[in-house]
């Protein structure tokens, strides 16, 4: 223990008695100025006046300086101190807890139970900045208590009494805490979290309201009030706690109450026989929440309260108004908006913007919240997919950091690895697009669950025919044997079964089958069989951890990648015939199964069929005109579910089914539209929950509502019409410039391909700068929003082309069979339309496509069209060659 001081001479008896008799006239000014300050600052102001003397004439004032300790706790002390000015610090070590720290105000004095009993030091006693201290040795103590018998009873009385007074404020203090501890706010949970000059502004108001001070004038001596407002879910408490911490009443506390539920009687008491909140929390903080839900009755008396800090305690029935109180809290008071009565009331008040407006925060926000709950669960850091940040800037949240911050829990709650994954760190420690759904803010109509109205069907999409059984029971052996034939079988569509399965039905099935079951064809792809079988295998003879997704990178590159695929596939197709000849047609699957099983091997799940693939690419572009669509209940996979198994795999529960999750990383709460659905059903088997809808809809409906438009998909729907035009390139050449005979040499014929297959692109760009300018000023749609108006024209233009393959060969593929293998072609197993029925279903089809193009375009654009007259033109145009050159 540090001694501040030599302890001074010890007096004898007659010294002492002379010194502790003189009146005040005899008293020093240093003598008298010591009792005076004894008497109004320490516990001594209750001794008779002779002891006061008697203490004060033999304290020996010292200096002390900060973080300094002055006693050890268990240690006996050598004098008695008095704490004359600074701060010192109180504490007493604990083995099962932290210690609880005490700050010792100037008036403090220190060990007078020790000295008076003979005991140890309770604390540890620190200085906590420069202090002054008066002290008086043990045996100065001792001396004064020989020469006033009294002293010591005196002191121990003194004791007493201090110990009942701290018993009795502890009991009050109990009771205090009892009462407010419903309604205690103790901490803050965050700061402001975003660097954008809305947060500025915020934290600016937040700062200026902390750092005011309460007026100087005792009878007003109540800080202003705060009215803090904006729309739900900005966590508006969050910042009051922020205001009350950082202010200078953040040693009170500090209580919330709701006022929906705020009753008169619990905020102001019936007097003496029931405190009420208010005269419980003394000089606090009270922060009454949601002011606007006041009711009428008590608007009055919470206005006054607000405005003047007086009160009338609620008197009980048949007894006599109470008198009025005035309260010395610091009330602050939330709402979702401006109140005017409140202006009356002289607050301060702060605008909380909205999440919408402070789009530049978004990133911070997600930063700050995720890094928060991987901290909480052991998981490691998360970093923001470029795509995902662009999903969430271009949503308005309108319940606002609330629920930004239950989208985030539920990003990082389905990208939480699982033990025993094979799954990537790096894959999850990036928070794609795919894990961040919103809530739906309104019903979602014009739908019908047909796994509900149809049990049987759910049934079998829960079974493991679908589609694993499908895929290893028969596609898996029966698709090399279509590339054996078309490799080494006759090369011709009429003498080769698999060619003419591929051209007569393969592509006209398909095409049908999209309005009504969107991209199911890529759950039974044998593409993806493959890649899933080459990855297993690679896994089993090479046990590793396949890379992640290079998702930035897929999702500015794999669109277009994709799109020059589709054009390459295309050339190739017209240049050298692959309709009509079997080896190549053969070495296009392979080539695409290869790319499948390339990327299998490299990466996790099915790569090549969200990125790269020009099969799913096509599929996922005319699936959103699909009239079934898978999705979830958001309302149940928020609420109920934890585990998200649905996207990232995990055993069997409950209801749910063991799977390794979505293979191209979807939601079905998620979806937007049905592009990255491929109907495996994972998601359906996986759930617990009974979440996961197959939906009826009016088709299209995603297309003119909650649409994300994308530039590669707007190439790729463009090349795919000019695709029908490059088909019937002959018939083109022909009818404008009079004859086919270019196309008799392959430069030329390439030439002409290429102008086929980009020129109706062109056009396309050219008919929306017209549109720009004829529309003039006012609201318009974007041309990356209007051109999906010619989805419907390109689908039923390309079953138009195939239509004449599907109805005049798809009908001998009975006699091809027979002479793929060398026998006789028995021609009466054959079925083909007449030309006449064909021309009609061509026809028919392609007046239903400009309509519903024209229809479509109208729902998109939401103008009159006349403003539209420009596309509707082009569709028209584009309807009427192609009826020239198909029917």
């Amino acid at each position: 223990m540090s001694q501040p001081s030599a302890p001074e001479p010890v007096p004898n008896r007659e010294t002492i008695l002379s010194e502790t008799v003189p009146s005040e006239t005899t008293l020093s000014k240093t003598i008298l100025s010591r009792v005076r300050w004894l008497q109004s600052h320490t516990l001594f102001q209750s001794l008779p006046a002779p002891l006061i003397e008697a203490i004060a004439h033999h304290l020996t004032e010292t200096s002390f300086a900060a973080n300094r300790r002055l006693i050890l706790e268990n240690t006996a002390p050598s004098a008695l101190h008095i704490l004359k000015s600074g701060q010192l610090e109180s504490y007493r070590t604990r083995r099962a807890s932290a210690a609880q720290v005490t700050v010792l105000e100037p008036g403090e004095v220190l060990h007078l139970q020790a000295i008076l009993l003979g005991t140890q030091a309770s604390n540890t006693i620190v200085s906590l900045t420069d202090c002054v201290l008066w002290q008086l040795s043990q045996s100065q103590f001792e001396a004064i208590a020989q020469a006033h018998p009294n002293f010591k009873p005196a002191l121990s009385q003194l004791l007493t009494d201090t110990l009942e007074d701290l018993s009795e404020q502890l009991i009050y203090e109990q009771e205090r805490q009892q009462a407010l501890r419903p309604y205690l706010i103790t901490r803050v949970k965050r700061g402001v979290v975003g660097s954008s000059r809305y947060a500025d502004r915020l934290r600016q108001s937040i700062r200026a309201v902390t750092r005011s001070e309460p007026p100087k004038d005792a009878a007003a001596a109540r800080r202003q009030p705060v009215l803090i407002f904006g729309e739900p879910g900005l966590h508006k408490d969050n910042l009051a706690a922020l205001i009350h911490f950082g202010s200078a009443n953040k040693r009170e506390l500090m209580i919330q109450i709701n006022c929906e539920n705020l009753r008169a009687q619990d905020l102001f008491g019936r007097g003496k026989s029931q405190p009420g909140l208010l005269e419980w929390l003394g000089k606090g903080t009270l922060l009454l929440n949601n002011l606007q839900d006041l009711s009428d009755a008590l608007k009055p008396a919470i206005f006054q309260l607000i405005k003047t800090g007086e009160y009338q305690p609620v008197s009980r029935e048949d007894d006599a108004p109470l008198p009025s109180q005035t309260s010395p809290a610091w009330i602050l008071t939330i709402a979702e908006k401006a109140l005017p009565e409140l202006s009356k009331c002289n607050t301060t008040q702060i605008k909380v913007p909205p999440l919408r407006v402070r789009k530049a925060d978004i990133e911070a926000q997600v930063n700050y919240f995720s890094q928060l709950l991987c901290r909480q669960r052991g998981l490691c850091k998360r970093q923001l997919d470029p795509a995902a940040l662009r999903r969430l800037q271009s949503y308005d949240f309108p319940g606002n950091l609330t629920e930004l911050e239950n989208m985030i829990e539920r990003a990082v709650s389905q990208s939480e690895q699982r033990t025993g994954s094979a799954q990537s760190t790096a894959t999850n420690a990036v928070l794609t697009e795919e894990v961040f759904w919103a809530e739906e803010s309104s019903k979602r109509r014009f739908r019908f669950n047909l796994l509900q109205g149809y049990p049987k069907l759910r049934e079998f999409l829960l079974s493991p025919w679908w589609p694993d059984r499908i895929n290893y029971g028969f596609t898996l052996w029966f698709y090399p044997i279509v590339i054996a034939v078309l490799l080494w079988g006759p090369q011709t569509r009429d003498r080769n079964f698999a060619l003419n399965f591929f051209w007569a039905w393969w592509w006209p099935l398909i095409l049908l089958s999209f309005p009504f079951v969107g991209r199911l064809w890529c759950a039974v792809c044998p593409f993806m069989i493959y890649g899933e079988v080459a990855q297993k295998l690679s896994l089993k003879a090479w046990p590793r951890q396949l890379q992640g997704w290079p998702r930035a990178w897929a999702e500015r590159w794999g669109g277009w990648i994709l799109y020059g695929g589709f054009a390459l596939i295309l050339l190739w197709e017209e240049l050298w015939n692959l309709e009509d000849t079997a080896y190549l047609s053969a070495w296009l699957l392979l080539i695409i199964t290869a790319g499948a099983v390339i990327c299998s091997v490299l990466f996790e799940r099915r790569f090549w069929c969200r990125y790269l693939c020009p099969i799913g690419g096509m599929n996922g572009l005319f699936a959103k005109l699909s009239i079934t669509e898978l999705r979830a209940q958001q309302g149940i996979c928020s609420a109920t579910c934890n585990t998200y198994h649905c996207y990232k795999g995990g055993p069997a529960e409950g209801e749910g089914q063991k799977t390794e999750g979505c293979p191209v990383y979807s939601h079905p709460a998620q979806l937007s539209d049905n592009r990255n659905c491929v109907l495996c059903m994972t998601c359906l088997k996986a759930c617990p929950h009974k979440s996961v809808e197959l939906n009826l809809r009016p088709p299209g409906i995603a297309l003119w509502t909650k649409h994300n438009s994308s530039y590669h998909e707007i190439a790729l729907l463009l090349l795919l019409l000019g695709a029908v035009f490059l088909h019937r390139l002959p018939q083109l050449t022909a009818l404008t410039m009079g004859d086919s005979q270019l196309l008799e040499s392959f430069g030329s014929h390439a030439i002409a391909a290429i102008i086929a297959l980009f020129l109706l692109g062109a056009i396309a760009v050219l008919a929306n700068q017209l549109r720009t300018q004829f529309q003039g000023t006012g609201p318009s749609r974007s041309f990356l929003t209007l051109a999906y108006g010619y989805l419907p024209l390109l689908l039923f233009a390309s079953l138009a082309h195939y239509l004449l393959l599907g109805l005049s060969e798809a009908g001998q593929i009975v006699p091809i069979f027979w002479a793929t293998w060398g026998s006789f072609a028995d021609t009466s197993f054959s079925l083909t339309a007449h030309p006449a029925v064909i021309a009609f279903l061509q026809g028919s089809a392609l007046l239903m496509g400009a309509i519903l193009s024209i229809l479509l375009t109208q729902k998109i654009g939401r103008q009159p069209w006349i403003k539209l007259l420009p596309q509707h033109s082009v569709t028209v145009s584009i309807t009427v060659l192609l009826w020239q050159l198909i029917v």
